[in-house]
């Protein structure tokens, strides 16, 4: 299905992994905006400013859930670095006519964990 919200939001992440910024502004509506832990409600300028720079650090992303409800998608996905390391973050990414109007980032983890399998890191206050 042509620019269906799925198909949209993979070919956001391809735009990161093939350093193509003609194509993610293009599927980045005007009215965009991006939060995450670090960023709240970044307008469409701000978030190229800030964000588009990592794309020359990803080298791909392996995709482990894409979850569409309306024009909602859910996406979890590892990423790789072209340093090696591996990360898994959590993405809903709105979908309106062909184009990403809103983003909510949730950091993960590195991959592997720095906690052993049953165990846990402690809390730093």
């Amino acid at each position: 299905m042509r620019n269906s919200p799925v198909e949209v939001t993979r070919a956001i992440y391809l735009a990161y992994v093939s350093k193509d910024r003609a194509a993610i502004e293009a599927l980045i509506a005007d009215d965009f905006h991006f939060t995450s832990p670090l960023d709240n409600r970044l307008d469409r300028a701000t978030y190229f400013e800030r964000c588009w720079p990592n794309s020359q650090m990803i080298e791909g992303f392996d995709f482990i859930h894409t979850v569409l409800d309306g024009e909602r998608v859910f996406v979890t996905y590892e990423g790789r670095s072209n340093t090696g390391k591996r990360f898994r973050n959590a993405e809903i990414l709105s979908v309106r006519n062909g184009k990403i109007v809103e983003a909510e980032v949730y950091f993960g983890w590195t991959i592997p964990h720095e906690a052993g399998e049953g165990s846990f890191i402690a809390e730093q206050q």
